[in-house]
């Protein structure tokens, strides 16, 4: 009898270390994940930032916007609901273009890119990838060959982008990574999608919308905006890759 009481007391003094143990680990995670959120939100949104200025070459200043449903409409950094794209200005003041941000299903896991589109949204102005878990040494070639990458600057989005094995000539045309076709594929579905979803809703050549007065050209959002977050990329490095 005292022998199996004993042996009670001990599975009941575990038990209690266990839950105990467990629950001081999951406070620790809790307060570690929430003492490093402003780090890892300030640095989303510098890798957002650097990414808009990258695929709109010679763009100074960026801003928001979101679309209401009828337009183009103004945004804070981050707060205000509704589909984004962020207008990049020149230090003139001049739109250089948009940049898209989009997202959609590669051969491994979602890829997550932005891309930028010239005024009038007829051409592509340049293309990176921010979140990617591509084949290491053949699908992670979408943003390490810079050939491909490359293909995305002036290229034509109407009426949409193809995908070639071979070498393209068309302006719409891309040529496929040998081996990585599946991924390179995605690429261009991904872009394809986004362009035809935000081309109709960007303002006529003449009405483009003027930076707005006194921000500041290098001052970067405050978060990744929240539609962003959830379906488009969230920046902040590839497994493996650059940050």
């Amino acid at each position: 009898m005292s022998d199996g009481a004993s042996a009670g007391g001990e599975s009941l003094r575990l038990v209690a270390t266990l839950t105990v143990a467990g629950l001081v680990s999951g406070l620790a995670i809790v307060l570690a994940y929430r003492w490093t959120l402003p780090a890892i939100r300030a640095h989303q949104a510098a890798a957002l930032e650097r990414a808009v200025f990258e695929v709109l070459p010679g763009a100074e200043r960026m801003e928001r916007r979101v679309w209401d449903g009828s337009g183009l409409a103004g945004a804070g950094a981050g707060g205000a609901a509704g589909e984004s794209v962020f207008a990049g200005y020149a230090a003139d003041g001049a739109l250089v273009g948009w940049a898209v941000p989009a997202a959609g299903a590669g051969f491994q896991d979602t890829i997550k890119l932005i891309f930028g589109l010239e005024p009038s949204g007829a051409r592509t102005l340049g293309m990176t990838v921010l979140e990617s878990r591509e084949t290491p040494g053949l699908g992670d070639k979408i943003y390490k060959d810079p050939k491909f990458v490359g293909e995305f600057r002036g290229l034509a989005v109407a009426p949409e982008i193809k995908l070639i094995k071979g070498h393209g000539e068309a302006p719409n045309e891309v040529d496929a990574i040998t081996g990585a076709t599946i991924s390179s594929k995605a690429v261009v579905r991904i872009v394809n999608q986004a362009a035809a979803l935000w081309r109709p809703r960007l303002p006529a050549p003449g009405a483009e919308p003027s930076a707005a007065a006194g921000t500041a050209a290098a001052a970067p959002a405050a978060q990744v905006p929240p539609d962003v977050e959830r379906g488009g990329p969230v920046p902040g490095g590839k497994p493996g890759g650059r940050s």
